[in-house]
């Protein structure tokens, strides 16, 4: 009965149960005082709740041999920025890489126009940074251009 709700709930429960063994070589602290772990902990126990349950009732999904695989290239394109954001951020900047990224998404992936493109990845680059750095003080990246 391998279903696809039963092997996402499954894969889901045990990326949850890695992330809570990782977490155990940081402090857990307490609720009053969180240490590095408490908030890793507590979404991988989320996770994992919620991973169990969808497995545990996934008996009626759909099969997983009867899974078409029609949005690989949108998951691989995904995949591809994700390890991209990774690696620029710290070297390019954040305004940068979120304009980068969202460039080649919203182009590329969702094949819309360069003006919709440039408006939209402009605009949350550049707003999205505005709130966080400026407005909400969460220190971001800058890259060597301090952009």
């Amino acid at each position: 009965m391998h279903t696809i709700d039963r092997i996402a709930g499954a894969t889901l429960s045990l990326f949850a149960l890695w992330v809570i063994w990782e977490s155990r070589q940081l402090p857990l602290g307490t609720f009053r005082v969180p240490g590095p772990a408490f908030m890793p902990a507590l979404l991988a126990s989320l996770l994992l709740t919620f991973g169990v349950l969808i497995a545990a009732t996934g008996g009626y999904a759909e099969r997983f041999r009867s899974l078409r695989w029609n949005e690989l290239p949108h998951a691989t394109a995904i995949l591809i920025v994700c390890v991209f954001s990774a690696l620029a951020l710290e070297r390019v900047g954040y305004r940068l890489t979120v304009f980068f990224v969202l460039v080649f998404l919203v182009k590329v992936v969702e094949k819309r126009g360069w003006l919709i493109t440039a408006i939209f990845a402009v605009a949350l680059a550049f707003g999205s940074f505005f709130l966080f750095y400026t407005l909400l003080r969460v220190p971001l990246p800058l890259g060597p251009l301090g952009i």
